[in-house]
């Protein structure tokens, strides 16, 4: 596997893990889907409390689950009158991450937007937590950690949840993994950081194990391995910017940071950035054939004059660069079909 498809390369083996793993997807995606209709709801409309009533839901999700579910589960289920797929609140102070949690970095910025977004409209949507048996009355995130920061921003003091029988460790990680690569969420930065713990924490005895446990080629994992080298306050840098910043980009940053340090490597992510430096110019700056100011002249570049960001409903959607005296370039992503076509249509009448 090409380091470039690292992100989206996860493909776990065939085997018993694989398989249990794909049951507790399928799992979590037939309780959303039954969720909507069979959520119990209390007068003023909100979700029930764990002493609630049990909701009437499918009897073959019952089944389904019931079947296969674990002894620890089960007990717990049946202390607290729970049924597979309810929905209920739970105090904030009673939900921790995951130790086996794919994601490591949270932007703060991503964080307040949705707070607010909290703030105004509620919580839509169930997370998924599973308890924490040797410690009763605690949960652990199995996916929704976004959320659970953004509410505690918003001073909530509840979140909306569904608990989900699933074991902390290996598996409860690579279903996080599943989730996030499926959303884009997953960067390389969270793989590199939580890899090289599981190696330090001995979950794997050797970085070939841990590429065969998770279904990749032992290159991708050494890419990774190779940026957890790099400061965190650099990562973070990069973090922000999953468009610009893929394996192989990051990988060239972490070889400059090896020869030249922190300070000239925040300098090159900035020059990467304001001047849209492609891998291969940085790779020529990394190897010394080209300093970061001819990186630039090289490639015929020019510096924009003046950048404005723009954004809609609070959220950054691309930019608008001007160039010398005669040239403008808008790039926008992330927009509806509709907002798209609206946006072409001033532009054209703007041109008329």
């Amino acid at each position: 596997m090409k380091p470039s498809q690292f992100a989206k390369g996860f493909q776990a083996r065939p085997d018993t893990t694989s398989s249990e793993k794909r049951t507790a997807l399928d799992r979590l995606n037939a309780i959303d889907g039954l969720v909507k209709n069979n959520a119990p709801k209390s007068s003023d409309g909100t979700a029930r409390t764990l002493s609630s009533v049990i909701p009437q839901v499918s009897s073959d999700l019952d089944t389904a689950d019931t079947e296969n579910e674990s002894a620890a589960y089960r007990a717990w289920r049946i202390e607290h009158g729970y049924r597979p797929g309810q929905v209920i609140e739970l105090p904030l102070k009673t939900i921790k991450p995951s130790p086996f949690n794919p994601r490591h970095f949270y932007l703060k910025s991503s964080i307040a937007e949705l707070a607010v977004n909290l703030a105004k409209q509620g919580q839509q949507q169930a997370i998924h937590v599973i308890p924490d048996y040797d410690n009763p009355g605690t949960y652990f995130v199995s996916d929704g950690g976004r959320r659970v920061r953004a509410l505690k921003e918003a001073n909530k003091e509840a979140v909306k949840a569904i608990v989900i029988d699933l074991p902390i460790g290996m598996e409860s990680y690579k279903l996080g993994y599943d989730l996030n690569v499926q959303r884009d969420s997953q960067t390389v930065f969270d793989n590199a950081v939580v890899w090289k713990r599981f190696l330090e924490d001995r979950h794997f005895q050797s970085q070939k194990e841990l590429a065969e446990h998770l279904g990749l080629d032992e290159s991708t994992v050494a890419v990774a391995l190779s940026i957890a080298r790099l400061p965190e306050t650099v990562m973070q840098e990069m973090v922000a910017r999953p468009d610009r910043f893929g394996s192989n980009m990051a990988y060239q940053v972490g070889r400059y940071h090896a020869a030249r340090g922190a300070d000239a490597t925040l300098r090159l992510i900035n020059k990467i950035l304001s001047d849209d430096l492609s891998t291969r110019q940085v790779a020529d700056i990394v190897k010394g054939r080209a300093t970061t100011q001819e990186s630039t002249k090289a490639a015929g570049r020019q510096r924009y004059a003046q950048r404005l960001e723009i954004e809609l409903d609070g959220v950054s959607v691309g930019d608008l660069k001007s160039y010398g005296d005669d040239r403008l370039e808008l790039r926008l992503k992330g927009l509806t079909r509709e907002k798209r076509d609206d946006i072409l249509r001033q532009i054209e009448k703007i041109l008329k």
